[in-house]
């Protein structure tokens, strides 16, 4: 593939990301395996639509319309589910290598358009307060899914204690959200299904939201007590 090929398949998978619909359908399991393993291997993977692509994935399964093989739909979304979770599992396999061989350097890295240090050093806040459970919550939360694996890596923890929260977790997400948006699909319509998928990412931003929340009211409390302090 040429350089001006590249740019321009990198120029219209952007294009595409605003509308999920269009890109799945544009471009299939390839597409689908690419997002999964980059929002959970790799740290610019942050600002990718993990939920709702799982879910709108689901939808078009149920409908027929991503089915490179030509299977029964419930086929198809069992052979999604394989696939994805498998690409779910190295992609956070790669996290915490990259966590690992970094150590705690990583978190002098400048912040940047392409790594997101706050969410890192959140996620670090998460995961000393929930241990390696955070590794199957994370999946549920974006960003946090992106570094969760990465802070496992710094702290060290124990590769086979990982992989078993790294596999648990990784199931319990690709099944939970493709299975949802598979149903959905025979029950409501596609505005419907719509507003769903909003719900699912309020829902799954709300933790982060309001840990940064929380943590922002944290550090001004000492200001304000000095301020009015004797």
């Amino acid at each position: 593939m040429s350089y001006r090929a590249g740019v321009d398949l990198l120029r219209e998978f952007f294009s595409r990301l605003r509308e999920l619909e269009s890109l799945l359908q544009w471009g299939g399991y390839p597409v689908l395996m690419i997002i999964i393993f980059a929002e959970t291997g790799l740290l610019v993977g942050f600002f990718l639509p993990g939920d709702s692509l799982l879910v709108t994935a689901g939808v078009l399964v149920n409908a027929g319309l991503i089915n490179p093989l030509g299977l029964t739909n419930f086929e198809n979304l069992l052979l999604m589910n394989v696939t994805l979770m498998v690409m779910a599992i190295v992609g956070d396999a790669v996290g915490f290598t990259i966590g690992r061989r970094a150590g705690p350097r990583i978190f002098t890295r400048e912040q940047s358009l392409l790594f997101r240090k706050d969410h890192l050093i959140a996620t670090q806040r998460f995961y000393e307060k929930h241990g390696g459970k955070t590794i199957i919550l994370a999946r549920f939360m974006p960003f946090a899914r992106t570094f969760a694996p990465v802070v496992a890596g710094v702290g060290q923890m124990q590769y086979r204690r990982f992989a078993m929260f790294n596999v648990v977790g990784a199931v319990l997400w690709i099944f939970s959200m493709t299975f949802l948006g598979y149903f959905l699909g025979k029950v409501f319509n596609a505005k419907q299904i719509e507003r769903v998928v909003y719900l699912i990412i309020f829902v799954s931003v709300a933790p982060v939201l309001y840990g940064a929340i929380k943590h922002r009211l944290q550090q001004k409390k000492p200001a304000t007590e000095l301020e009015t302090g004797p």
